[in-house]
């Protein structure tokens, strides 16, 4: 299952774990966003309980998508051990996704 973040969650989904959390931006507006939406739900159900797989609205998260310095969306991020170890923009396959976050 995807995980929808918030300020709330954040911390604890994606910076106090230790597996692996791929954290896509999104807006609901975004046509690719929407064509990767299937594609993530593919990947979390994939790799549980290995990883994670989180969504981030930039429209209502706006805080947390600024701290980041998201300019562009659809944007992937990878965290790992709380911290960022690599991202990547646009529309990817499960199995790229999945070879991305070392799974």
């Amino acid at each position: 299952m995807v995980v929808h973040l918030t300020k709330e969650n954040f911390k604890n989904v994606v910076l106090d774990t230790n597996k692996p959390v791929l954290v896509e931006f999104w807006a609901t507006w975004c046509s690719p966003c929407q064509r990767l939406a299937p594609i993530l739900d593919d990947l979390a159900t994939d790799i549980h309980p290995h990883g994670v797989v989180a969504k981030l609205d930039v429209d209502d998260q706006y805080e947390i998508a600024d701290e980041f310095g998201i300019m562009n969306i659809p944007t992937i991020i990878l965290f790992k051990d709380g911290k960022i170890e690599d991202s990547m923009l646009g529309i990817h396959s499960k199995d790229t996704l999945k070879s991305f976050m070392g799974l």
